[in-house]
Formats: C-alpha cells, sequence, structure tokens
C-alpha cells in the first residue's frame, strides 16, 4: 500500500516493500529502511493488512493506524538515538 501526502508541492510517499520473519522494509521519502522485530516487536505478529495499511503523519512521522504505532522518520535515520527502554512497574512482577 502506498500513500501519498502532498505538503508544499513535495510528495512525501511510505510504502511497505517486504515483510519477512525478521522484520519489515518499507520505503519512505524515498529511502529503504528494515526494520527488525527485535526493535519493533509490537509488529511481528501483526495481521499483514494492518502492516500494510501505513501512512505519513506529518512531514517528519509515519504511522500505522491500525496498530496504533507512530515512529519519527529520525528514529528509522538514526536508530542508535533511540534506544528501547521498557519501563516496568510493581503490576508487572505481581504473581498470580
Amino acid at each position: 500500500m502506498q500513500t501519498n501526502l502532498k505538503n508544499s508541492s513535495v510528495n512525501m510517499l511510505v510504502s511497505v516493500l517486504m515483510i519477512n520473519a525478521q522484520g519489515i522494509m518499507i520505503s519512505v521519502q524515498g529511502h529503504d529502511y528494515f526494520l527488525s522485530y527485535n526493535r519493533i516487536p509490537w509488529m511481528q505478529d501483526a495481521p499483514i493488512r494492518s502492516v500494510l495499511n501505513v501512512r505519513m503523519s506529518g512531514p517528519e512521522a509515519i504511522e500505522w493506524p491500525d496498530l496504533d504505532v507512530d515512529l519519527e522518520i529520525d528514529s528509522l535515520r538514526h536508530p542508535e538515538r533511540y534506544p528501547l527502554l521498557i519501563k516496568r512497574n510493581e503490576l508487572d512482577f505481581v504473581k498470580a
């Protein structure tokens, strides 16, 4: 699926190029990025239809509305600047 967003007469595009067992390859504004499931685990079990439903969310972000996932394009260009942190709370450790 390909989505167009016209902004200041510039066409910005985002599309899913490939989905495989390791992750998702996307094209954003003419640049290709591989999103590993190690980095975006919440998309690993997502329905293909939902993964293909990606669109621009302004000039510097993309979103998957069906999955409630938003990514800044800068995080694709420079993943080292955006470490994944899991914040846990006390309820995560309650035993049944």
